[in-house]
């Protein structure tokens, strides 16, 4: 039997420098007897010949459109809007299975061109917790930005300026509690932070980054399913300085803030920050912006209200991407037992599931979506 051939693609969305492989688990995957085919790429944070050193062979970049329909494309976002069908399996993040904008013709490039969608988002084990998932990463780089732009806009009146990704950890925090200090100076105190989601990984990763940053336990409201049973809207968000969602939603539920329960005048919530980034999902409990925003414009304000401070709304849907390596060895690292089922992926119950979900999604297509 032929050994399983992985494809890892570049990416090509601005600024995304994760990878779904990493040398380490790359060389893992070879010694288990896969072929890995990588994409020499300018923007991952790993250089091409940390690859090479680990065993896998460097391709040309976007070259997985030609390449033979059995081998299998990893990648991490989703790919480039384009129309032509897709022939390969492709395991990554699609974004398409929660009614977002543009979803069905995302999709539906799938099932016209015989190919089959295994969505990072959805893989699960038996009790249904994902395998892998960049949720740490993604609180702790939302919160430490909503620290920035909360300084930021006690001290300035334009828009909070583009960032970009850090080569670690360290120098993140360094940036945010300079940040802080200065926020303090403007402020007089320290601000207050609502977490919803504060358990999970994505809440975990928020909550540690504003210990890190030098935020009191006191000033930290960590709110959980138990917090939020009773049905939001909250007044403690809008009695916070910062409020970042954590919670990640496939069915609707109260909204935890809307723009009536801005129009207080004793509101001093002046972020959020949307970790979820569900900007047009019908499930999401933050309803008072339409745009995502970017690692170029981070935020974007507020319209429509009568009273209080500004608000900034940080709706980045690639935030881990602020912490590149960090982020990716993480997720690679809890990924691997289920790339190293990829050479039976039919049969194997992660994969399976991921296929199961793929066939039920493609099942409500609309039917022009499917004869473009």
């Amino acid at each position: 039997m032929a050994p399983t051939v992985l494809h890892l693609r570049s990416e090509t969305k601005h600024l995304e420098h994760r990878s779904a492989l990493t040398p380490a688990t790359t060389a893992e995957l070879i010694k288990a007897g896969y072929i890995v085919n990588v994409e020499r790429s300018p923007e991952r944070i790993f250089d091409d010949e940390e690859f090479e050193k680990a065993g896998a062979t460097l391709v040309p970049e976007h070259s997985w459109v030609d390449a033979p329909k059995e081998h299998i494309i990893v990648g991490l976002k989703e790919l480039e809007e384009k129309d032509f069908p897709l022939k390969h399996v492709h395991v990554q993040f699609a974004h398409c299975y929660k009614q977002q904008a543009g979803w069905e013709n995302v999709l539906a490039r799938f099932p016209r061109g015989g190919g089959t969608l295994l969505d990072l988002e959805f893989l699960v084990d038996e009790h249904g917790r994902r395998v892998a998932a960049f949720g740490f990463h993604a609180g702790f780089a939302g919160a430490a930005l909503a620290l920035e732009v909360w300084a930021w806009q006690l001290n300035h009146s334009e828009p909070f300026p583009g960032v970009e990704s850090y080569p670690n950890e360290d120098a993140l925090i360094a940036d945010v509690k300079k940040a802080v200090k200065e926020g303090v100076e403007a402020a007089g105190r320290l601000p207050r932070v609502i977490v919803i989601g504060a358990r999970g990984r994505c809440g975990s990763g928020a909550v540690s980054a504003l210990k890190k940053a030098g935020i009191p336990d006191e000033n930290i409201l960590d709110w959980d399913m138990a917090e939020t049973a009773k049905g939001g809207p909250f007044k403690e968000i809008t009695d916070s300085d910062i409020f970042v969602n954590c919670i990640y939603l496939t069915s609707k539920i109260p909204n935890f803030v809307n723009m009536e329960s801005l129009q207080v005048p004793d509101r001093q919530l002046r972020v959020v920050c949307d970790v979820s980034a569900d900007t047009t999902s019908p499930f999401t409990p933050v309803p008072i912006y339409t745009v995502a925003t970017t690692f170029d414009k981070p935020t974007v304000p507020v319209d429509g209200l009568t009273s209080g401070p500004p608000l900034s709304v940080i709706s980045i849907d690639h935030l881990p991407s602020l912490l590149p390596r960090e982020a990716s060895e993480a997720f690679s690292h809890d990924l691997l037992p289920s790339l190293l089922t990829l050479n039976d992926w039919q049969n194997s119950p992660v994969w399976a599931r991921a296929k199961q979900l793929f066939d039920e999604k493609v099942a409500t297509l609309p039917e022009s979506a499917l004869q473009k």
